[in-house]
């Protein structure tokens, strides 16, 4: 295809942007930004360049007709994840309508769409208002590009372009990661009397995390987040083969719904090591909650959602409201007092070794958020 807007994209796929809080070393941001304020300047948008963290900047794109009216925000993440397992991962392969590659999904189809609206909804010229486009870093790591572009910049409201099928997310999960540490007694492999082994001491931990898991997803689901969940990540442990390990550490996930709390999900842990060393006065462990961001819901019948709901309905999509079962920066701005909403295309193999999205389906994206702009800088109070 030869629209600009899928041009875009494959440039930006072209371009490794994976987060180096993910892989050690990884590019990083920084070559994508700086192509994405040129390309923002091209068409005339006023470009801010927001330095985050070194190398790792947010752009922020600004059409302001100067004149005072209602502001939308579109936001979207520069960064990817690895690409263990992938062949060519920056070499962007279009294939039966669907483009492949590292990001093409998650999410720089929809970084392209909402620039490439932005540059339609410039040579339409609104006569009031103000359109910003935020394309920042960090979103699959800590978020720190979201927590930087809310201290300096405000909008009335916002729709971030993850990929949600053409649909509009209305509502997602939150997650809290801890860290639990089971501590035994190093002795020699033979002498068990000596000996406690953290390890097997953790064997109980996640034998208790299995049945909290298992009663979690049995508990009522909300009607668009789902239940909550947990899962073990990672564990390590133990010196060598003959030796008892004397410590042992898991780091774990916790999925959390609307109601839940971070808080609530650590004193679940703390209870249930709690049993554990009522059990065993030897049972020796402890946990940490290492980092939380929390489910987010948009307003009920917030005017932003009939607003793109009507434009989606005009380019013939059915705009069924859903829950996405991943966090998104959307939490982020609704925190901070911007109410949002998901909106992106269709494709498939998130964080997979092999990613697409359709390529048709980025465009009408890109119409939708265009007219929703258009429709929405010309409100009335």
């Amino acid at each position: 295809m030869s629209d600009p807007c899928i041009q875009l994209l494959e440039q930006l796929v072209a371009i490794d942007s994976v987060n180096p809080s993910l892989v050690p070393g990884a590019a990083g941001e920084g070559k994508t930004a700086a192509h994405i304020a040129d390309h923002l300047r091209s068409f005339g948008l006023d470009v801010h360049v927001q330095e985050v963290a070194p190398g790792r900047p947010n752009v922020v794109g600004v059409l302001d007709t100067g004149v005072p009216g209602p502001s939308l925000m579109f936001c979207g993440h520069t960064d990817t994840v690895g690409v263990d397992g992938m062949r060519d991962p920056f070499v962007p392969a279009v294939r039966e309508g669907r483009l492949y590659g590292r990001g093409s999904q998650d999410m720089k189809s929809g970084v392209a769409a909402m620039i490439d609206a932005a540059r339609i909804v410039r040579e339409r010229a609104p006569e009031r208002g103000r359109l910003i486009v935020a394309a920042i870093i960090d979103e699959e790591y800590a978020s720190l590009g979201a927590d930087a572009l809310v201290r300096d910049w405000r909008a009335d409201v916002a729709v971030v372009t993850e990929p949600t099928d053409l649909k509009i997310g209305v509502a997602h999960k939150g997650f809290a990661w801890f860290e639990i540490e089971t501590r035994g007694r190093a002795a020699h492999g033979s002498r068990p009397k000596d000996g406690r082994d953290a390890i097997l001491r953790m064997g109980r931990v996640l034998a208790g995390l299995e049945r909290l898991d298992r009663d979690l997803q049995a508990r009522p689901a909300h009607p668009l987040m789902g239940t909550a969940s947990l899962h073990a990540s990672t564990i390590d442990g133990g010196h060598e083969w003959s030796s008892y390990p004397d410590r042992c550490v898991l780091e774990m996930e916790r999925r959390t719904v609307a109601g839940e709390s971070a808080e609530a999900a650590r004193l679940e842990i703390e209870a249930l090591l709690g049993r554990l060393h009522d059990e065993d006065a030897e049972f020796d462990a402890s946990s940490r909650l290492a980092f939380a961001r929390a489910p987010y819901e948009t307003p009920p019948g917030h005017d932003l959602t009939k607003t793109l709901a009507a434009c989606a309905a005009s380019q013939g999509l059915a705009a069924e409201q859903i829950g996405m079962s991943f966090w998104t920066d959307a939490a982020v701005l609704g925190e901070a007092g911007i109410p949002s909403v998901l909106f992106g295309p269709s494709g498939a193999g998130l964080h997979g070794v092999e990613e697409y999205v359709d390529l048709r389906s980025v465009v009408t994206c890109r119409d939708v958020l265009a007219d929703l702009a258009v429709a929405w800088l010309a409100r009335r109070p």
